[in-house]
């Protein structure tokens, strides 16, 4: 039996819910655990840099010229001590991390802004500005408290941009899920139009 198109995108926006719902979850949980929040991110990250150094040690050995292979072992070694110096002294990379974090969601905020512009005539992107507002204010209060809030601000804040990501994500769904089951659209052969 084929699967229609309208099928397809039911199932698809049934899962953006669920992963929507999932964000919103776990920027609670986020917010009222900051620090084990923080403690995990760090840890995640530790852990990223080391398969990040593993993966550069072993592009090493099938590098061709001394050059490469020293270049890639000494990437893997910087990626391994760095990744090893998080995972054991997590309060540290928890401070690293914060400044990081600053960067990222001022990179993020901005291009959020930039995805509302150009897709503000569609239902639901105005929540693409909030979020992307919401997150450069997060960018700022980090930069102008850091070092001294960062046991408690990393995961406090990836806690808020994980809540707004989830509510942002989920207001889009249900806005596509709407457009889906009020019935407007039509099959015509294998391609799907307005109904008239």
């Amino acid at each position: 039996m084929a699967t229609s198109t309208v099928d397809v995108l039911r199932r698809a926006s049934n899962w953006a819910i669920v992963v929507s719902v999932l964000l919103i979850v776990l920027g609670v949980i986020a917010i009222l655990m900051p620090f084990l929040a923080g403690i995990t991110v760090a840890a995640i990250a530790g852990w990223m840099l080391i398969f990040g150094g593993v993966a550069h040690i072993v592009a090493a050995f099938h590098a061709r010229g001394a050059g490469v292979v020293l270049w890639e072992f000494l990437i893997g070694l910087v990626y391994l001590l760095g990744g090893g110096y998080m995972i054991f002294n997590p309060l540290v990379g928890i401070v690293t991390l914060t400044l990081f974090l600053a960067i990222v969601f001022f990179a993020e905020g901005i291009f959020e802004v930039i995805s509302f512009f150009k897709l503000r005539g569609q239902q639901g992107a105005a929540w693409m500005l909030v979020d992307g507002v919401i997150t450069i204010l997060l960018a700022g209060l980090i930069w102008m408290h850091w070092p001294s809030s960062s046991v408690w601000a990393i995961g406090t804040l990836v806690g808020i941009s994980l809540l707004m990501s989830g509510i942002k994500w989920l207001m889009i769904s249900l806005a596509s899920r709407k457009v889906l089951t009020t019935g407007k659209m039509t099959q015509a052969g294998d391609r799907w139009k307005p109904a008239a």
